[in-house]
């Protein structure tokens, strides 16, 4: 089969034959339909993330979409949506023609959404509902502020908060693209996150977006984004954090919590049972197939995975990347 390979910690993926890999008790072989390029992905890979350089040669891929062709029996045949421990463990994941993955971790989702855009919703998605429906618990009538608004997880919280009720959602973001898509994706107001941004400044400008104060804060961010938004909290205002891409830390200036009795919060997708994943799924593909929710991406070829692997990690890809063995 063919198989993208990382060689050497901080270089883009070879393409290299391998020989085909086999399920053994408990697990499924896949054939590959589409495996997005996570951030995951090119952290595990540079060797520095916190769960140590991995072992080399390993094949990438955190989580991918196929088709079920060896297994337990009532899986085989099914398509499927499976993760990966690669780059965090030893073993290879899913950027491959054929790869092998936990049976019980499997999720079967349905021919009504394609491969390409089950890959593109994925973890970031199940991880967008999860924090407004159960870690934040949002309540209808709502203000919901997402930080990072432009990447896979801020456009599903975009769409995700409107369908669960709220009445006002406010989208922060960098780049004039990551703009333009969240006004795309509903977004009531757009915040400019600018680079010289100061933190009383940006939480002014949030909380007037807001119209006072935001009940909810999706913060994939941290850094000044983060804790600006901290500040913009309503009365009983939740922030739940979920990301550091901005910064390792955001810091909460305790009289602003305390005079709104707001909480900052933290979420994590491996916290989620794996009874409650394949719910999550269900429900955001259920979505996805009325065209309610959809995250940007661009589909390459398997062939072309290393070029695209250099212009995700240097951030001039457009969109998420899927590639598609």
């Amino acid at each position: 089969m063919r198989a993208a390979v990382i060689t050497a910690h901080g270089r883009p993926p070879e393409l290299v034959d391998r020989a085909d890999p086999v399920a053994a008790e408990g697990q499924v072989l896949v054939a590959v339909a589409a495996v997005p390029l996570t951030p995951l992905d090119l952290l595990c890979a540079t060797g520095s993330s916190y769960f140590g350089p991995p072992a080399l040669p390993y094949v990438p891929g955190v989580q991918a979409v196929g088709t079920v062709l060896d297994g337990p029996a009532d899986l085989v045949g099914a398509r499927v949506w499976f993760p990966s421990s690669a780059g965090m463990a030893p073993g290879d994941g899913g950027l491959a023609e054929l790869a092998v993955g936990r049976a019980d971790e499997a999720v079967v989702v349905g021919d009504d959404v394609p491969a390409t855009t089950v890959a593109a919703l994925g973890l970031s998605a199940v991880a967008a509902w999860e924090v407004l429906e159960a870690r934040a618990a949002l309540e209808p009538g709502e203000v919901v502020l997402v930080l990072g608004a432009g990447g896979a997880v801020g456009q599903v919280a975009v769409q995700a908060a409107r369908l669960l009720g709220a009445r006002r959602v406010v989208a922060a973001c960098r780049s004039s693209v990551a703009r333009d898509r969240a006004s795309a994706c509903g977004a009531d107001a757009v915040v400019d996150l600018g680079p010289d941004d100061d933190v009383a400044t940006l939480a002014a400008r949030l909380r007037d977006a807001c119209e006072g104060g935001a009940d909810v804060v999706v913060d994939p961010l941290a850094g000044v984004a983060g804790t600006a938004a901290v500040s913009a909290l309503a009365l009983g205002g939740r922030l739940v954090n979920l990301g550091s891409s901005a910064g390792p830390s955001l810091e909460v200036d305790s009289a602003a919590l305390r005079s709104r009795s707001g909480s900052v919060l933290g979420y994590t997708n491996n916290a989620l049972t794996n009874a409650r994943r394949r719910e999550v799924f269900a429900t955001v593909l259920g979505h996805a197939a009325r065209s309610r929710l959809e995250v940007a991406h661009d589909v390459v070829a398997l062939a072309d995975v290393g070029d695209a692997w250099a212009a995700v990690a240097r951030g001039s890809a457009a969109a998420r990347v899927v590639v598609t063995p």
